[in-house]
């Protein structure tokens, strides 16, 4: 498939997408609160929230779509009628489906929010596939993903991007689209997909470009609208069509800052509120049956393998963490340092051991969500760090980075997401000795439209008590990386505004990490911006790192 096509492929999501998007919203702008929905055939197209693929092995991958004729509808019901609608799959080996290599039916339920997943197996390793799907005469947008490599194959080159923080309300999905056209082979969405909030609530300065729909997202219904509202938007629809996605979750999936049973301000009926949260994250995510929630509980770390040259080890650091220690901002706490506190709970820890054992991979890749390394924001000889990230689960830290050690992990690797920012730093087995041994390498892409446009920046007021930091910029983008046998390549990608659309894109650095050799090399930083520029941050005061109810 010539990058021509692919791009065709992309352009044709982006009309059909922005027509769907005005289409349906005009549409639950007009359609009364409450009103009956037909029970015939359907009347308009139900295919308003796009396509999606994800969670790809050597010999398949999950397929999705949800039906959504309204999908602003209060009810998150999407405007189906209360039954159960047929919808035809079909996996092609070229976009115009001359090619039709598997077919099928499936139904599209309402006690699903008529979302649809299916799971394919029995196809060819490290190749490039075209799905799309049909219900009642109406065709969806096609999609592309493709199968992992065969698990005893090297392979070429993997290109990956991998992204976090969008938050409708701040901005355009401008991001999303500039990731859709770097056409990566898998992106990896490291959390906070959609946020809960209502309007007006979350605002940065000057004014949201966008508001959310409907209230706080509280209950099932609230949370089906929200990700419906997320997903009409044309520039999240080109990017989940454009390859097959990794998924995991952080706090505003279900409310900012909660941490496995406890939320952030006391709520008898949080458990009810998690409940209907993870039922609508998995209705709305390109994800296996394994991890159906059931109840407050859901499978979400799990394991990819993409052939022997990358292994994915997907984290779930919310929902068996410990409650965060000292409150949720930044602290000097002893308490942080409590060997029987975990960000990853016992069971996930030791699954995470055993998956470095058993590793033959060149790269071993974490994707979770919360900072890693250590940040120091205190001069002085205090140490006052993050209690929302690593820094205060230490002990967890450190016997994570120890197993890895102890495993002969040969080359470990960090991707994180939640602080709205890009950062890149080398991880220490001592971050008490600066010249101690750097044991691993970690890379944080800043968000998506999270905190408003941001500025320009070449430096950190942290980097002096911190120097294993290497890099920071408070730019809205993603991180787009290409793996080889030799290295991991890292562009820190960064659009100059997301509160009007279309912004263009451009590589603020780049980083390389050596095979066997943890640490970074910087390879390319852009000038700065005069345009663009701000004075330095302040600290945690200044920026917004998930720490605090806005």
């Amino acid at each position: 498939m010539t990058a021509l096509s692919r791009r065709t492929l992309l352009a044709a999501g982006a009309a059909v997408g922005a027509a769907g998007a005005v289409a349906t919203a005009r549409a639950a702008a007009a359609a009364p609160v409450g009103a009956t929905v037909p029970s015939g055939p359907l009347r308009t197209d139900p295919f308003t929230l796009g396509v999606a693929s994800g969670d790809p092995d050597a010999d398949g991958f999950v397929l999705w779509t949800r039906l959504a004729p309204r999908p602003l509808a209060e009810d998150g019901c999407g405007g189906m009628p209360d039954r159960v609608v047929e919808v035809e799959w079909q996996v092609a080996a070229d976009e115009r489906f001359r090619h039709v290599l598997r077919r099928g039916v499936t139904a599209a339920r309402p006690e699903s929010a008529h979302s649809v997943h299916v799971e394919l197996a029995g196809l060819l390793p490290g190749r490039e596939y075209f799905y799309r799907f049909r219900a009642e005469g109406f065709v969806s947008p096609v999609g592309r993903t493709r199968t992992a490599p065969p698990p005893w194959a090297l392979g070429g080159a993997l290109a990956m991007a991998f992204a976090s923080c969008a938050q409708y309300e701040h901005g355009y999905f401008t991001a999303y689209r500039r990731l859709a056209e770097d056409e990566p082979d898998l992106v990896l969405h490291l959390g906070d997909y959609q946020y809960e909030y209502a309007r007006n609530t979350y605002v940065i300065p000057g004014g949201n470009p966008r508001d959310h729909e409907g209230p706080e997202t509280v209950t099932l219904a609230n949370y089906r609208q929200r990700h419906a509202q997320y997903k009409t938007d044309p520039d999240l629809q080109a990017a989940h069509a454009v390859a097959p996605w990794l998924v995991v979750f952080d706090d505003h999936e279900v409310e900012n800052n909660w941490a496995d049973e406890v939320p952030e301000q006391p709520d008898p009926h949080f458990p009810a509120r998690r409940a209907a949260a993870f039922r609508a994250y998995y209705e709305n995510m390109p994800l296996r049956r394994t991890s159906i929630p059931r109840g407050i509980d859901m499978q979400l770390y799990r394991r990819l393998h993409w052939g022997r040259l990358a292994t994915f080890h997907m984290l779930d650091t919310r929902q068996y963490r410990d409650d965060q220690a000292c409150g949720d901002g930044y602290r000097n706490c002893p308490a942080a340092a409590d060997p029987t506190r975990s960000i990853t709970g016992a069971e996930q820890e030791a699954w995470l051991l055993d998956g470095f054992r058993r590793s033959r991979a060149r790269w071993d890749i974490l994707g979770q969500q919360v900072f890693f390394g250590q940040r120091d924001s205190d001069a002085g000889p205090a140490t006052v760090v993050s209690m929302d990230a690593w820094d205060g689960y230490a002990a967890s830290r450190d016997r994570i980075t120890r197993g890895w050690l102890a495993a002969g992990v040969r080359n470990p690797v960090v991707l994180t997401g939640d602080v709205h920012a890009h950062w890149a730093d080398d991880l220490k087995l001592d971050w008490n000795d600066p010249t101690s041994r750097t044991v691993g390498t970690e890379l944080v892409c800043s968000s998506i439209t999270s905190g408003g446009n941001g500025a320009d920046s070449t430096g950190h007021p942290w980097f002096g008590a911190n120097p294993h930091l290497r890099f920071y910029n408070n730019q809205r983008g993603y991180v787009r990386t290409r793996i080889t046998p030799g290295q991991l390549a890292a562009d820190f990608r960064v659009v100059p505004q997301v509160t009007a659309p279309g912004a263009p894109v451009h590589t603020r650095a780049s980083f390389v990490i050596e095979d066997r050799v943890p640490g970074l090399h910087r390879t390319y930083d852009r000038p700065l911006d005069p345009a663009l520029r701000a004075a330095p941050s302040d600290g945690p005061a200044t920026i917004h790192d998930e720490t605090t109810r806005p």
